[in-house]
């Protein structure tokens, strides 16, 4: 049995202290730059989502990485998106490993986001252990990423940090362990996760959980129905991967964009109600949300 860990309530006072600092000398490069595999021909929009949440949580460039034959679909849907096409498929169920991982590494990423709405294929599974088995920036593993996670022998040591961000259905396939948003245990379980697999975990939902391996905790306050909407994973993992790219740790970049998504939900469902927000109106929440959390603490 775990010993009951220190749990921290991921309210305005803690998050605010852990905003990056934006240099007024800055450049692009100054705040990172996001690779995004993410979408397909089904889910196309996951990746668009993915990618606009990243440049509207502060990053300095975003690559939107796709299948070649994906890209005219995505390709300036976000203008101030790169898109990268990965080539070397062979079909629609296949990826060629090497050759995208050298499109991925050409960028030079400070984190990598991987899996929305990809389909679940031998190609991406490929790729998936091909990332974890070379040192790089760290990633953010969402939706068909932590699937593929799931069916993926010795992955527990890779070298790469990762930040895993499955729902409730997606921890049961990686974990074994049922969760649901009443789950007296849902907390406990993270944390067991998290220690586990060495990495950090964010166990979406109402009053998401953020677990470290070193035994951190923490829980958002939010539970916002704006926020049950097609996408909304999306942009947080693109936000996750936005904060990381900007040198925050793991832990820390996860209760923060677990933090700023919430509120962002909370300031829709506020003007627009709690039906009808669309993901894409979270992300572009984002940054008037970030500006008020600055705000209150100067």
């Amino acid at each position: 049995m775990l010993a009951e860990p220190s749990v921290v309530e991921l309210d305005g006072a803690f998050c605010r202290a852990l905003l990056p600092r934006r240099d007024p000398d800055g450049h692009k490069g100054t705040f990172g730059t996001v690779v995004c595999l993410a979408g397909s021909l089904e889910y196309a929009g996951a990746g668009i989502l993915c990618a606009t949440s990243a440049v509207r949580a502060g990053a300095g460039l975003v690559a939107l990485a796709v299948p070649h034959w994906l890209a005219p679909v995505v390709a300036g849907r976000v203008p101030e998106v790169v898109t990268v096409p990965l080539f070397g498929l062979k079909s629609v169920q296949d990826l060629d490993p090497d050759l995208a991982l050298a499109s991925v590494d050409e960028r030079r990423p400070d984190a990598v986001v991987f899996g929305p709405g990809i389909a679940e294929t031998a190609g991406y599974h490929r790729l998936l252990v091909s990332l974890l088995s070379e040192a790089g920036a760290p990633i953010v593993v969402d939706g068909g990423g932590v699937n593929l996670l799931a069916r993926a022998a010795g992955w527990s040591a890779p070298k790469r940090q990762l930040v895993l961000t499955p729902h409730p259905g997606e921890f049961a396939r990686l974990t074994g362990a049922e969760v649901t948003a009443s789950d007296e245990r849902r907390l406990e379980r993270c944390v067991e996760a998290a220690r586990r697999f060495g990495q950090v975990v964010v166990l979406k939902g109402a009053r998401t959980v953020v677990a470290a391996p070193d035994g951190r905790v923490a829980v958002s306050p939010f539970a916002v129905a704006a926020l049950a909407t097609a996408g909304s994973g999306d942009v947080l993992a693109g936000l996750i991967g936005a904060l990381l790219a900007q040198g925050m740790g793991r832990f820390e970049a996860a209760c923060l964009g677990v933090h700023l998504h919430g509120r962002a939900g909370e300031r829709l469902s506020l003007s627009l109600g709690d039906a009808g927000v669309l993901a894409s109106d979270i992300a572009h929440e984002l940054p008037a949300t970030r500006h008020e959390l600055a705000q209150h603490s100067q």
